[in-house]
């Protein structure tokens, strides 16, 4: 890979994530200056969905920071970020849903959250330590070493590819239980897959990044048995 097509190859690891962080922050900001007709908050649209389906032991907490909201399954806890948590925006109601959505593949042993769990420790593990050892083994021009790293590599990239799955699920899964449950109507169906597109676009730049990374770590390994 030549110069200017590997500046050109970086740019574009930057610029993806940056393009769809960006979608996200201007969209989730649109909607979150409009009320659902239901003028539910985040909590009250989390709790109803969650009483819908029969899962009374799953609670809801209010969390600190800006779109940080998420499903703990180890604790039972759908956590809302103070917006979401108080908002009765269509923003709001999206993102709490999404978040009851994986409550709801947990309590139904959803396959791919399953295995996004249980790659959790290894896909940890893989991403602290692999740049060492590929660097390492770029270095001192050892492609056993180099190997090494592109396996823990990997196992972080099929963590991230495991994860497109589970969030297009949960988000689909939001979509039918807020429209069946009257939290949003019929004409405020569009901007509410606006918000959960947006959200889903994070997950596919970081699945394409990590993945053309690790093509490139293997064509390095490659080039560098041939010689």
């Amino acid at each position: 890979m030549g110069l200017g097509s590997y500046l050109i190859y970086v740019a574009l690891l930057m610029i993806i994530p940056l393009w769809a962080q960006s979608r996200v922050k201007s969209t989730y900001k649109k909607y979150s200056k409009v009320a659902t007709s239901s003028y539910m908050t985040g909590a009250q649209v989390a709790r109803k969905i969650l009483d819908d389906n029969g899962l009374y032991d799953v609670t809801i907490e209010e969390t600190r920071g800006m779109l940080s909201d998420h499903y703990d399954p180890r604790k039972k806890v759908v956590r809302l970020s103070s917006d979401n948590y108080h908002g009765h925006s269509m923003a709001a109601s999206a993102v709490a849903a999404h978040e009851v959505g994986h409550a709801i593949q947990d309590a139904q042993d959803y396959a791919f959250l399953r295995l996004r769990s249980a790659l959790v420790p290894v896909a940890s593990f893989g991403s602290n330590i692999s740049i060492f050892l590929i660097i390492g083994g770029i270095l001192i021009n050892m492609s056993g070493l180099l190997l090494l790293g592109i396996v823990f590599f990997a196992a972080a990239v099929l963590f991230q590819l495991i994860t497109l799955p589970v969030e297009f699920d949960a988000s689909n899964r939001a979509m039918a239980q807020m429209v069946s449950t009257g939290v949003i109507t019929n004409n405020e169906e569009r901007p509410t897959k606006k918000v959960l597109n947006a959200a889903a676009l994070t997950y596919v730049a970081a699945a394409l990044v990590a993945l053309a990374e690790l093509i490139r770590f293997l064509l390095m390994f490659f080039a560098m048995n041939e010689d």
